[in-house]
């Protein structure tokens, strides 16, 4: 067996945790005989330095040949123009490579300190179309100024990706709790949220065994805050999913648990939810957990795809280490209400492994 993984660093605290997330990694491939094989590239603000741009057709073409892709953080609002080579790699990746499924669990971990008491979800956000002006239009943005003093924004929800996103939030029911929740506003947005809402309700019906909730996206803010036990898998439009998965995260603990992979019928890229944190680069401090997470989430998914058990073993045992890491205060990060350093997580999340 082989396992080929692209990964790049980021900025900001990217190659920090990075360099944690990989040596866990390799313990995992010691454990169990992934065969992993590494490529890196550069990205973000080090590659406009050297090469002008911040990712390049060569590197989007190399990820089409490896079997999954790491990508840190990146600090997108310090970066030149697009003209001067300022594209931005994630929407790049997402928008190359189709991936159209955004997939971000957040959860209590024992011990952690967490807003919410009790919380096991994940919201699967639809990632290619909706309010965001990048991702609406063939050629240019949905979103312009005829005059001076009028801004309009164009939404787009197409059936296609109403079903497929729906289909995916499904699926990972089945092997959850079995229960989906669709958020949207069809109650306002009758037309776009109208046909989001009748394609999941379509979809629903191909799988009697998940029952299907529907809640308005205002009322699903105060419910997340209220009884978040409630709900396992939440599926929903773009900005919504965006917004409700930084709530869900924040009431787990906070964004430096945010796990996530962006997902198409090929393709996944591990991203961390969180950004760059320029602010605490270099200091050793930063909270690797995210990356590490959503190295987890990519492990399960390409065994779905290419079924090769192992790799949902191996993502299994690293959730399993990281809430173990996670449970003690001198572990895990400041953020969190801990006095451990990033050094410090990595090594204890690999011991628990080798243990």
């Amino acid at each position: 067996m082989s396992l080929k993984l692209a990964y790049m660093q980021g900025d900001g605290i990217g190659p920090e945790i990075m360099t944690a997330t990989l040596n866990v990694l390799n313990a995992l491939d010691r454990m169990y005989d992934l065969g992993l094989v590494l490529h890196e590239h550069e990205i973000g603000l080090k590659a406009i330095g050297h090469q002008g741009a911040s990712i390049s057709r060569e590197i989007l073409d190399a990820c089409r040949e490896v079997d999954g892709i790491i990508m840190g953080p990146v600090d997108t609002y310090a970066y030149p123009s697009v003209d001067e080579g300022g594209v931005n790699p994630s929407a790049y990746m997402r928008k190359s490579l189709d991936l159209f499924a955004n997939i971000r669990p957040s959860r209590v971990y024992p011990n952690v300190p967490s807003t919410a008491k009790e919380m096991n979800l994940v919201i699967v956000r639809e990632n290619t179309e909706g309010f965001y002006a990048d991702r609406n239009m063939y050629f240019g943005l949905g979103e312009f100024m005829p005059t001076e003093h009028l801004a309009l924004s164009v939404r787009k929800i197409s059936r296609e990706g109403s079903i497929r996103i729906a289909e995916n939030a499904f699926e990972l029911a089945m092997i959850r709790r079995r229960k989906v929740t669709v958020v949207h506003k069809a109650n306002v947005l009758k037309v776009s949220d109208g046909l989001f809402l009748n394609c999941v309700r379509e979809v629903a019906e191909q799988y009697p065994d998940v029952i299907l909730e529907e809640e308005l996206v205002d009322a699903m803010a105060a419910h997340l805050i209220r009884t978040p036990e409630r709900f396992d898998v939440i599926v929903t439009t773009n900005m919504y999913g965006d917004i409700l998965s930084d709530e869900a995260a924040e009431l787990s603990g906070g964004l430096g648990l945010g796990g996530s992979v962006n997902a198409g019928e090929k393709y996944i890229v591990a991203q961390a939810a969180h950004g760059a944190a320029p602010d605490i680069a270099g200091q050793n401090i930063a909270n690797p957990s995210a990356l590490m997470s959503s190295v987890a989430l990519l492990l399960m998914w390409i065994d779905k795809r290419d079924n090769k058990p192992v790799l949902k073993e191996a993502g299994i045992a690293l959730e399993s280490a990281l809430a173990r890491a996670l449970s003690d205060p001198l572990i895990r990060t400041q953020d969190l209400g801990g006095s451990g350093t990033t050094d410090k997580f990595c090594e204890a999340v690999s011991n628990i492994l080798t243990r």
